[in-house]
């Protein structure tokens, strides 16, 4: 059975004869079927159009650089204090959101 999209069967159906014409010592047909030629000569023609809200969104990040510099900063000096009551706050809502 062939694949309708991969054409896999085919594929294995011509792989599995010329493995029986190499073995039985006959020689090799290396000329392309008609079927792998035309898969050779056109090649996909898959194509990828943005919206413009998609093309922005990608250029443009959604948050404050500088702030995420600071907090970075912050991070590696030691000066960055977390609370962890408001953190494991916030957890708590996070979950009630997937529970919920």
């Amino acid at each position: 059975m062939t694949d309708p999209i991969s054409h896999f069967g085919r594929k294995a159906q011509i792989e599995s004869g010329n493995r029986q014409t190499v073995a039985k010592g006959e020689p090799r047909v290396s000329a392309p079927t008609a079927e792998a030629a035309a898969q050779v000569a056109s090649p996909p023609t898959d194509e990828l159009r943005l919206s413009s809200v998609a093309r922005q969104a990608m250029q443009e990040p959604e948050f404050d650089r500088a702030k995420v510099d600071a907090i970075k900063t912050a991070i590696q000096q030691g000066q960055y204090s977390m609370d962890p009551r408001r953190i494991a706050e916030s957890f708590v809502a996070i979950e009630k959101m997937i529970k919920g």
